[in-house]
């Protein structure tokens, strides 16, 4: 599926394409990218092969979508979305782990062009509710999502169980069983 406004890349510069398994080397330097403006590390090798598997193996774990601007010869933008379920609604949520455009290539309209299409696929595929998450710190992108009419939840708090601490946790429980 090709996202295109217009068969015109002067009237529309900007295309939005689902990524495939060629994409994969692109789609890791704009991971990469995210790291950076997050202050972490990018995925090392490994992480890299379990990304393409995860991405583009025979049971895709997540789906990646790229932004392409008339012009620049590599993807600018990426949105990585997977759907998770509500037990309470007893319908899909649409998770977006990832939206991120390239610096240089920012104030043209890509990332809100990335959050709509994202926005119109849970709400094609049947989701009751679209859910990410954003650092403290980006208070750009906390303000485009509340004048979209997300709004950031204050009764629930996000924990997060590394790989480390679950196996620190499962090695307790197996030694208490003992």
């Amino acid at each position: 599926m090709t996202i295109e406004d217009s068969g015109s890349p002067a009237l529309n510069p900007l295309l939005l394409r689902r990524a495939t398994r060629a994409d994969a080397p692109a789609l890791i330097e704009l991971i990469a990218a995210l790291a950076r403006f997050e202050h972490l590390t990018p995925p090392n090798a490994a992480e890299q092969s379990r990304l393409i598997e995860d991405g583009f193996g025979e049971r895709p774990r997540f789906e990646a979508w790229l932004a392409f601007w008339a012009g620049v010869s590599r993807p600018v933008g990426y949105a990585v979305v997977f759907e998770c379920y509500s037990t309470f609604r007893a319908r899909p949520t649409f998770y977006l782990e990832d939206l991120f455009v390239l610096p240089d290539c920012r104030r043209r309209g890509i990332g809100s062009a990335l959050l709509r299409h994202c926005i119109q696929l849970a709400h094609d595929r049947g989701c009751e509710r679209m859910e990410w998450t954003c650092l403290d710190w980006n208070t750009k992108a906390q303000q485009v999502y509340e004048r979209i009419g997300a709004r950031r939840l204050s009764e629930w708090y996000l924990y997060r169980l590394t790989r480390d601490g679950m196996e620190k946790f499962l090695t307790r429980q197996t030694t208490a069983g003992s």
